[in-house]
């Protein structure tokens, strides 16, 4: 009997975050490998916009060209690595550009996070080292959780968002469609992130962040609306945002924990 082949993926931009991906495909090969199966993908490359990268390698593995190039491998996966406070819509933008199917898309899962038998994570997300998801936490599509954050009971993310680096969510937080909640922020149990907000690295959220605005602070205050990206994409969403935002959807993409122990597969361009 034949043994089931590792998948190519393929990483979608070559800055942090994608490097930072890269390492977890890395990571969950060898953790395959440790415990005698065969690894779910093996990391073919990078495909970045930037033409001053192309024909380099990323910490060793190369850049294929621009992402167009996905269209020269239709059997490998997929994610898209790129986003940053400048521009968190990127992510979309790059999705909706692409056109793939949901079923090109991996979820890439870090060896060392602990994700609940109860919980869920769409396609396209990655969550990185030692991220915890503990009860009944939906996590949608391309959402991008970084080191050490905790999402605890009955979180929902929605697509497009970004957890960034020691975020803590209360139990039962939604965070809307394509935030970003900055390095080390406290969000309250309950309270609501608006879609295409941004919370500022630190923050203290102790009510809820309307949609298409910065807060900032302990706790968190206005600073301003959102940057040109995001609130464009909030406009193409809903024309008319009522004031003060509207709950946002829950993830539509989420799929059941169905992994193999942590490693669960659910599944410029520069971060």
């Amino acid at each position: 009997m034949t043994a089931p082949a590792a998948r190519d993926l393929l990483v979608v931009g070559g800055g942090g975050f994608a490097r930072e991906t890269a390492q977890a495909v890395r990571a969950a090969a060898a953790a395959d490998l440790a415990a005698g199966r065969c690894p779910r993908w093996r990391l073919a490359g990078h495909l970045d916009d930037d033409p001053a990268l192309h024909g380099t390698d990323v910490d060793g593995a190369p850049v294929l060209g621009g992402c167009d190039r996905v269209r020269d491998h239709p059997d490998a996966q997929v994610v898209v690595c790129a986003g940053s406070p400048r521009d968190q819509a990127v992510r979309a933008r790059l999705v909706r550009r692409l056109a793939l199917p949901d079923s090109r898309y991996a979820t890439v899962v870090h060896p060392t996070a602990a994700v609940s038998a109860s919980s869920a994570a769409g396609p396209g997300t990655v969550l990185l080292a030692h991220c915890v998801l503990t009860a009944a936490v939906r996590v949608g599509a391309h959402v991008a959780v970084m080191p050490h954050t905790v999402l605890t009971h009955d979180d929902t993310v929605a697509d497009f968002a970004t957890l960034a680096s020691g975020v803590r969510l209360g139990g039962g937080v939604r965070i809307g469609r394509g935030a970003y909640v900055g390095a080390g922020a406290l969000v309250r149990e309950h309270t609501m992130v608006g879609a295409w907000s941004l919370t500022g690295m630190g923050s203290t959220v102790l009510t809820d962040v309307p949609p298409g605005e910065v807060w900032a602070g302990s706790p968190a205050r206005r600073l301003r609306d959102a940057g040109p990206p995001a609130l464009a994409e909030l406009r193409r969403e809903d024309p008319r945002p009522a004031p003060g935002g509207a709950p946002p959807s829950p993830p539509s993409h989420a799929a059941p924990h169905t992994g193999r122990g942590p490693q669960t597969p659910m599944g410029s361009t520069h971060a």
